[in-house]
């Protein structure tokens, strides 16, 4: 896929916002643990001194066992920064925190090639999935809970996130899909949210679509409506890590989104691709409006999860107007 010098603008931007924010941590952090600390201050000056001491002997041609002695010195000075940090009860890495990507230390790049955090920017920024991600923040396995789930409903509910689980742990080795069905509000999409997040921290790429935006997308393409976009949207959904496919049978059914569907669904098997689908149709319904051709392949290259029961939502909503 192909950015326009403004997306690209845009991207880096973002980058360029993580390494500001990171700095203004850092000095923030390092001026409470010079008030805190005095010591710290202290040996900061110190390594500074010496590191200049070393360059200096470095430059002048000192023998190897002076230029060894200074860096042991300020190796010293730095176990001793450690040991006060540690003392004063905060993290040894307290002024180094984390980086939102640590690969490529937000910079967008690992030496010349794009990292994958950028390749998910590419994507995010190009099939709009800002509501998606915000969406991810909320529903995700740290969030998930059993407790609006009960009897039969429950043990559907776990065997289902169990397989959820079982995709992100194995993704790496193997390719797998899973079909979520059964009735609005049971945890379809929660689930789908779940193995979206999980993957997208892991680095992978992911793309997320309602069904009904996935054929518009296409459908704007195919019969070049999108005048702006002059990227084949298929290759992306076709070669992306994940592909998350939310609500299908939403979208108006035609003889074109029959033929998209099984497209999607057939490229994706033969790349080894994993795709994850949710929806309120049961397998019948999915036979009848999607045609035997596409159902045979959803049935045979997918596992398919029942989560039929109460909607959790409306429960939910029930138990917080009680409080």
């Amino acid at each position: 896929m192909s950015l326009t010098n403004a997306q690209y603008e845009s991207i880096m931007h973002i980058y360029d916002r993580r390494q500001m924010e990171r700095y203004r941590l850092i000095e923030q952090r390092k001026k409470e643990i010079y008030e805190k600390i005095p010591k710290y201050r202290e040996i900061d000056n110190k390594i500074a001194s010496e590191s200049i001491k070393a360059g200096l002997a470095s430059l002048s041609g000192n023998s190897a066992s002076d230029s060894a002695s200074l860096t042991d010195t300020i190796e010293d000075l730095k176990r001793q920064k450690g040991l006060l940090l540690i003392g004063a009860g905060y993290s040894i890495n307290y002024l180094n925190p984390d980086y939102v990507c640590k690969d490529c230390r937000d910079t967008g790049y690992i030496g010349n090639e794009i990292c994958h955090c950028f390749k998910q920017a590419m994507l995010d920024l190009t099939y709009r999935q800002s509501n998606a991600k915000m969406l991810l923040k909320e529903e995700n396995f740290d969030t998930l809970s059993h407790e609006y789930h009960t009897g039969e409903e429950l043990t559907k509910f776990i065997e289902a996130e169990k397989a959820a689980r079982n995709l992100v742990a194995n993704f790496d080795c193997i390719h797998g899909n899973i079909l979520f069905k059964g009735t609005a509000g049971t945890g379809k999409s929660f689930l789908s949210n779940c193995i979206a997040n999980e993957l997208i921290q892991r680095g992978c790429s992911v793309i997320y679509f309602s069904s009904v935006s996935l054929f518009e997308k296409i459908s704007s393409y195919t019969f070049n409506k999108d005048k702006n976009n002059t990227d084949n949207p298929l290759k992306d959904i076709y070669t992306c890590d994940l592909l998350v496919i939310d609500d299908l049978g939403s979208e108006l059914t035609n003889q074109f989104v029959c033929s998209q569907l099984f497209s999607v669904v057939n490229e994706r098997h033969l790349r080894n691709k994993s795709t994850v689908i949710s929806t309120n149709l049961d397998l019948s319904e999915l036979s009848a409006r999607y045609t035997e051709r596409v159902f045979s392949r959803l049935y045979s290259y997918y596992d398919i999860y029942d989560l039929s029961g109460n909607d959790v939502r409306i429960y939910k909503k029930r138990i917080e107007n009680r409080k």
